[in-house]
């Protein structure tokens, strides 16, 4: 029984950094050669970072992620190196770069390019053809996949392995949603049983935008049962000894006799004896697997912190109303950045509480973050009084509402611009789906934190994170949510309660149901006639909000483009 020695390098890139992606890649390289790997495995397309985007029609950008890939070559030694690039053959091809001993030996098209959800593959490349090789790497045949060539059945990986293939390797940059690490470990496991071949998933980590990539790299052996895994949100190399066979002969004929498959040209790539290492071993283990709502709240602050460091700000600025989404937002922050980088910032009116405040002040106070008051009272007046003679005659109510919230974002926005502090906003993704916001006001800002996370989840996350320390009042959790904008207040007065409104937004954001599919599965008439409106009249609202965290299987943003001009209920 053959043991292939493999790298597992589970590491984050910045799109556009090419040579500092390629920086990274090589001292990954240089880890697992010195640990007496035979093999190192990079995420999909790490020399570009993903999802490069329209960089991809820049010729000039093609050309310079080229030379990365030269240089990344060039670095390579005994230890051969499979690499996610991009590929220029007349076509563009989203690529696997097979290397060692500072030769390219071969490169994989991924053949499979998704065009749905966050993903749009087909505007950018061109499918590859059937796999044209096999690699030979420590006594080895090894196969080579990306990412989505993984979901197909009938893919790549069956070809290979059929072909003669012991291991195959799928390389991807598959975003993270709740519950999408069981998911790809129930699909791998049923691919690497099926192809009878041991099965090498390498995942990118780390946020870009609003999606963020958490990693959960597996080994699976031909019965396919999982070996190892790493953990989730988590730079890391790890080196697995990955068993391999049956017999090359064996692969290639059923259990009749017959051939499975013609065989794939075997292309040698690294030869010599292992550099001094480790002891071998089959596998690190198995990372413990993330309860959900410590998942969700582990993507949120990785997506944070990444969103805030790549963009180059040091700092950020939240409004703590002493209400609980704003105190998860300043918690995530200050976990993503450290209490330091934080600065919060209350703005009381004559409606705001004394145990608003108070809740606040004692929330910043167990985080360590930065606080101060800025009462908002004598521009509220100024403004009322500057428009009395234009509403004279009128009742008070959404619009003198939303003066003080727009006068909150006007705030934040000043100390933004003379600090450069990055202003966090607060909404839900409930608050967002109904229009529950105001435009320039609470929605003013460069990142929503929890934009993707339900108000029922936000409560969740909340009680999640104060067993792990308490830092929220409990005062704030407790009491009923209100935006504080007029006497009395409360979220009920204008929506459903929260437990009866997010099941409705779930099936019809997420399920992509309509009105009659929500009526037929029994919720109450009223209450989707009603929300299903207010989610349709706020799409232009939500088209000019920041973008956030992506934590669910449709977030509003890349995976939902409905018109904004739209009659269809």
């Amino acid at each position: 029984m053959t043991r292939l020695r493999v790298a597992l390098c589970q590491v984050g890139s910045v799109v556009g950094d090419l040579g500092g992606n390629a920086r990274r890649v090589g001292e990954a390289l240089a880890q697992a050669e010195a640990d007496g790997a035979d093999l190192a495995v990079f995420p999909e397309l790490v020399l570009t970072g993903y999802p490069p985007e329209d960089l991809l029609l820049k010729p000039g950008f093609i050309s310079d992620s080229l030379d990365a890939l030269s240089s990344v070559v060039a670095a390579t030694r005994r230890c051969a190196a499979v690499v996610g690039c991009v590929d220029r053959q007349m076509d563009l091809y989203n690529a696997a770069a097979v290397c060692a001993q500072g030769e390219l030996k071969g490169v994989y098209h991924k053949r499979s390019l998704p065009n749905y959800s966050v993903f749009d593959e087909q505007r950018y490349f061109v499918p590859g053809e059937r796999p044209s090789a096999l690699y030979l790497v420590g006594g080895a045949r090894v196969g080579v996949s990306v990412c989505e060539d993984a979901w197909d059945p009938s893919g790549p990986i069956s070809t290979q392995a059929a072909a003669g293939a012991e291991v195959v390797l799928n390389i991807n940059a598959s975003p993270y949603y709740a519950g999408r690490v069981a998911e790809r470990r129930r699909m791998l496991a049923t691919r690497a049983a099926d192809a009878s071949s041991a099965l090498v998933y390498v995942n990118a980590v780390g946020g870009q935008d609003e999606l963020v990539f958490d990693g959960g790299s597996m080994v699976f052996d031909a019965s396919g049962e999982m070996v190892a895994c790493l953990p989730q949100f988590e730079e890391l190399v790890e080196v697995v000894d990955v068993e391999v066979g049956p017999s090359f002969r064996k692969r290639l004929l059923d259990p009749r006799g017959r051939r499975r498959a013609r065989p794939l040209p075997v292309v040698e790539v690294s030869t010599g004896p292992r550099n001094p290492g480790p002891a071998p071993r089959r596998s690190p283990g198995c990372a413990e697997p993330l309860g959900e709502e410590e998942e969700v709240y582990r993507a949120l602050v990785l997506g944070t912190r990444d969103y805030v460091r790549k963009n180059g700000f040091r700092e950020v600025v939240i409004g703590l109303s002493g209400g609980i989404d704003s105190s998860l937002v300043a918690v995530i922050a200050a976990d993503a950045l450290g209490p330091d980088a934080v600065h919060g910032v209350s703005m009381p009116t004559r409606y705001t509480s004394r145990a608003s405040n108070e809740d606040a002040e004692e929330l910043a106070r167990a985080l360590g973050v930065h606080y101060t008051a800025v009462p908002i009272e004598p521009a509220h007046l100024a403004v009322s009084e500057m428009l009395a003679g234009h509403f004279a005659g009128t009742v008070a109510g959404l619009a003198e509402e939303n003066v003080q919230s727009r006068l909150r974002g006007v705030v934040l926005m000043a100390l933004s611009n003379k600090f450069g502090w990055l202003v966090l906003t607060t909404g839900n993704k409930s608050e967002l789906a109904v229009g529950y916001s105001t435009l320039y006001g609470d929605t003013a800002g460069g990142f929503a934190v929890i934009k993707d996370v339900p108000k029922t989840l936000v409560y969740r996350l909340c009680r999640w994170r104060n067993s792990r320390g308490q830092v929220i009042p409990p005062a704030v959790i407790d009491k009923p949510p209100t935006a504080e904008l007029r006497e009395n207040q409360l979220d009920t007065d204008s929506l459903p309660p929260y437990e009866e409104l997010d099941p409705v937004l779930e099936a019809y954001v997420e399920g992509d149901m309509t009105q009659a599919d929500l009526l037929a599965a029994g919720f109450d008439a009223q209450v989707v006639q009603r929300v299903v409106r207010l989610v349709d009249l706020a799409e232009y609202k939500r088209r000019q909000s920041p973008i956030g965290v992506r934590v669910s299987p449709k977030a509003f943003g890349r995976d939902r483009r409905l018109p904004i001009t739209n009659a269809y209920r």
